[in-house]
């Protein structure tokens, strides 16, 4: 089942439960629905992860555990989604989104420096921000809506075919 694919990568839930960051959150953290592996909720949990990874803000994290946990989505995954968007990734994907950004609001986009600085990026902060958060929202639900789609359809399909394996090995050894 797809719950073995997704326990092999899911980290431990008392390393979670412990985080400093994630405490503010108290006894709501320990709800056992929020670390069960079904459809639904690892569904649910690869929506909100997909879609605060897309999102340029600090502590994604603790966006994607505030909304996973009224929506009894799986916290696991989609706090280990926001890490989509690392230190390494961020750049293009953030340039992609602020290039979407441009063409959706059909403005130009602003030409790079020869030499990057934070005198430049302060300064054309003011121009930057409304393209890149506009193409960061419609990723960010383009993708969650994908995410969603995509786990509900490959679940469906190994329960399927797992099924139908199970039918096959009871037909061959009658």
């Amino acid at each position: 089942m797809p719950r073995r694919l997704f326990k092999r990568y899911m980290p431990d839930p008392d390393s979670i439960k412990t985080n400093k960051s994630l405490r503010f959150l108290g006894k709501l953290i320990h709800d056992p629905n929020l670390w069960h592996l079904n459809r639904h909720s690892v569904a649910r949990g690869m929506a909100i992860g997909l879609f605060w990874a897309m999102i340029p803000m600090p502590m994604q994290m603790l966006a994607a555990a505030a909304v996973a946990i009224p929506l009894r989505a799986n916290l696991p995954i989609s706090i280990g989604l926001v890490w989509l968007t690392n230190p390494i990734t961020m750049p293009p994907v953030f340039y992609c989104t602020y290039k979407l950004g441009t063409w959706i609001l059909q403005t130009p986009p602003v030409s790079m420096p020869e030499t990057l600085s934070l005198e430049w990026i302060s300064a054309e902060l003011a121009v930057l921000w409304k393209p890149l958060y506009v193409g960061s929202f419609v990723a960010a639900v383009g993708f969650s809506i994908m995410g969603y789609a995509l786990t509900m359809l490959y679940w469906r399909w190994w329960v399927q075919r797992s099924w139908r394996k199970r039918q096959q090995s009871r037909q061959t050894q009658r």
